[in-house]
């Protein structure tokens, strides 16, 4: 694979980022590059998890972004928001969109839904020879789906997008299961990796953006004690 230079990071004490503080969650926004939670060895400490207990201590996390992946973050602020949004996550009760760049025009693979969106349901497992990758595996993979539909809200020819320069789409995805690396594989078997994924793509596509262009970009969930409806949005920055 390519050896691009890493995504800039923010400095450990730069502010984060907060969509949303109350007493049972917060939202806030992870860098591209930047742990969700401590790695192994004193270089993988600094995270995610780590800048926001600096300033709230109680923050829990809820679920994980990849380190390459950008976007919208929930945590708990009290093991029994923590429980609940799990819960919820389990459930399917937590809506989750992103936004990525991929190579290649992607075009329908099947009937849509009645709001445009076309469905992946391939199974995933984890590629043993070459862990931590994952792979489509029909025998011993678990479920997974995923939606897709192409982003008709901003083509990368009228925003003037360095992607333009080769064939691309922008395409907003909708994980209804959760395994490691989801959409990354799932867009990789359609043909379509993701621009800048350094695990997935060719080193051609690799190189093509000095990041993986794959934002977390709205979450939308019912309020863990209260009921009330919450929705967050985030543009992506590419």
């Amino acid at each position: 694979m390519t050896s691009q230079a890493p995504t800039r990071l923010p400095p450990i004490n730069a502010a984060l980022q907060l969509h949303h503080l109350d007493a049972s969650l917060l939202v806030v926004e992870k860098p591209a590059g930047l742990l969700c939670v401590p790695g192994r060895g004193e270089d993988k400490q600094d995270c995610l998890s780590a800048r926001v207990q600096a300033l709230h201590p109680e923050a829990l996390i809820v679920h994980r972004l990849d380190m390459a992946t950008s976007g919208l973050l929930l945590m708990a602020r009290s093991p029994e928001a923590q429980r609940l949004l799990s819960q919820a996550f389990a459930e399917r009760r937590i809506h989750k969109q992103y936004v990525a760049v991929v190579d290649g025009r992607m075009a329908e693979t099947g009937p849509a839904s009645a709001d445009g969106w076309q469905l992946i349901d391939l199974p995933i497992a984890v590629d043993w020879p070459q862990r931590p990758l994952r792979a489509i595996d029909p025998v011993a993979g678990k479920p997974s789906q995923t939606r897709w539909r192409l982003d008709e809200a901003a083509s990368l020819e009228a925003l003037g997008s360095p992607q333009a320069q080769s064939p691309s789409s922008r395409v907003l995805l909708e994980p209804l299961t959760g395994r490691s690396h989801q959409l990354r594989v799932h867009l990789k078997a359609l043909g379509h990796p993701i621009v800048g994924d350094t695990l997935y793509a060719s080193q051609a596509v690799a190189a093509r953006a000095p990041r993986l262009l794959l934002h977390a970009s709205a979450l939308a969930f019912a309020h863990p004690l209260t009921g009330q409806p919450l929705r967050f949005d985030s543009p992506a920055p590419f």
